[in-house]
């Protein structure tokens, strides 16, 4: 069964999933006290919360990073599969820790409608509503303590996406809905080799030399993000 178009002006259905019995009734708990949010259902493993995806047509997954059947990537292959089944079903992966690798790879298929919060975030009702909100319609939220993390030790300036011109923020742009710069040259009508000049030009003015920790792309894709939530 297909997964629904991004919701219009009805109630945002919301499955969840965490091995964690305590964490599932906290999780119900905040849920169901969010205006325009309906509580599907929960549940404790991926495979059974995927097998709901494909029954109950939710909206948006609230999803553990670490959970069975897979162990630590869990959420990660949860959120894989939906963007190849279900691509119009958001995602929020909840992780206990603020770990750079798996926001990567959460990343590597395209940031729209994926989230990447750290649990604590689920005390404050306000911050898991506006994320749900976001990835039911397309949008993206990642933790300010990952982003802060990935950008780690490059020269990066609050206001560096300032510098920017309008063409290489275009190109940003781009780059966050996950597209190859053959992609983006297409979309854009533009040459494959003026699009790899606007990219070189962006990781310049962003601080991210080649020899960054982290891959300039997605750093640079996640300053993007940063910056549109602010």
């Amino acid at each position: 069964m297909a997964a629904p178009d991004h919701p219009p002006d009805g109630p945002i259905r919301v499955v969840y999933a965490d091995d964690s019995f305590l964490m599932r009734q906290a999780l119900e708990a905040v849920l169901e006290r969010l205006d325009g949010v309906e509580v599907v259902a929960g549940y404790l493993d991926g495979d059974t919360l995927l097998a709901a995806v494909e029954e109950r047509r939710p909206h948006v997954v609230v999803t553990d990073m670490r959970m069975p059947p897979s162990g630590d990537e869990e959420g990660i292959r949860i959120a894989n599969r939906l963007r190849r089944r279900h691509p119009s079903v958001g995602v929020v992966v909840l992780t206990q820790y603020a770990e750079p690798r798996y926001g990567l790879e959460l990343l590597q298929a395209g940031s729209e409608g994926r989230g990447y919060l750290l649990k604590e975030r689920v005390n404050d009702p306000r911050e898991l509503h506006a994320a749900i909100e976001a990835v039911a319609h397309g949008g993206s939220v990642f933790d300010p303590a990952m982003v802060r993390l990935l950008v780690a030790g490059g020269p990066v300036g609050d206001g560096a996406l300032d510098d920017l011109t309008p063409r290489e923020r275009e190109v940003l742009a781009e780059m966050a809905q996950g597209k190859s710069n053959a992609a983006i040259a297409d979309h854009l009508v533009l040459t494959k080799k003026a699009i790899e000049k606007h990219v070189g030009s962006i990781f310049s003015k962003l601080g991210l030399p080649e020899e960054h920790v982290v891959s300039r792309r997605v750093a640079a894709v996640l300053l993007y993000l940063a910056a549109q939530r602010g």
